[in-house]
């Protein structure tokens, strides 16, 4: 899906501020937005770059989507559900409290992409894995998602508990690697690795298949079983989650925090003698 122009420009009446934003960046991308004064963008703790000095940050406990209007209880609610998918119990509120334009950044932590998607246009629900929320016009509610099926509770992996964004305004989503966006017809089946799984609207049924036969399951690679996405609706698809890049990293470091080439071969233990490893 092609990236909205630079600095896009959206008026509509909802209930999320309004916000331009402009994404920079090829494989290590930054998200730049530009506020009007008053408006709001909600973030990740340590998602900040940079911001100009009219822009005042707060620090809030639970979603800061603005819409928990239950006091204590409702922020405590909010915050729970973060930290049961991993993320910080709090968030931040950048909010521009000067005059004209002002202009606050944020990165993504892993290489890959920053999606932007406004959900008013996707039925005001966004499902997304657990990690990939990285920021918001205030406004977007961010809660959890529970696949619902036992088997896809007990092997669903990175798809079980999912981050579930709800509003009508802009959200950005970081993804790792590339991203594909695919479009299912009603019935429309596709098969993905639970990790490859980046996004998807509310309207895709979530399942999980067999990976194959006992030989596919012991030497192939790929885990026990796959997601099985069914459609109607859009599914966002990421090639390199970050479980399986720090997994092969941990690997390549091995038990000695990292070891050569020829660490495998027969020729590795020679090879560090000769080199001057050993």
């Amino acid at each position: 899906m092609p990236y909205p122009t630079p600095w896009q420009h959206h008026r509509s009446s909802s209930i999320a501020d309004d916000i331009d934003f402009e994404i920079k960046g090829q494989e290590l991308q930054f998200l730049e937005i530009e506020l009007d004064p008053g408006e709001s963008a909600v973030a990740e703790a340590g998602a900040l770059v940079w911001k100009d000095a009219a822009v005042d940050m707060t620090t809030v406990f639970g979603d800061g989507s603005g819409g928990q209007g239950a006091g204590f209880m409702g922020k405590l609610l909010g915050a729970g559900r973060r930290l049961v998918t991993g993320e910080s119990l709090f968030t931040t509120v950048f909010t521009h409290e000067g005059h004209g334009k002002a202009r606050v950044a944020f990165a993504s932590p892993t290489p890959g992409a920053i999606l932007p998607l406004r959900l008013g246009d996707l039925g005001g629900r966004l499902i997304c894995q657990k990690d990939s929320f990285l920021a918001a016009a205030k406004g977007v509610s961010i809660g959890l998602h529970f696949q619902k099926r036992v088997l896809t509770g007990l092997f669903g992996g990175e798809g079980f508990i999912m981050q579930k964004l709800e509003g009508d305004g802009w959200v950005f989503v970081q993804m790792g690697g590339t991203v594909v966006e695919r479009t299912l017809a009603s019935g429309e089946e596709l098969h993905v690795d639970t990790g490859c799984l980046a996004a998807m609207t509310d309207t895709v049924d979530f399942d999980l298949v067999t990976a194959g036969g006992v030989k596919s399951v012991l030497f192939g690679g790929e885990g026990l079983f796959f997601a099985r996405l069914r459609g109607p609706g859009k599914v966002w698809i990421q090639s390199l989650p970050f479980s399986r890049l720090a997994g092969r990293m941990l690997a390549a470091a091995g038990s000695r925090g990292g070891q050569n080439r020829g660490e495998g071969s027969i020729l590795g233990g020679l090879g560090n003698f000769v080199g001057g490893n050993d």
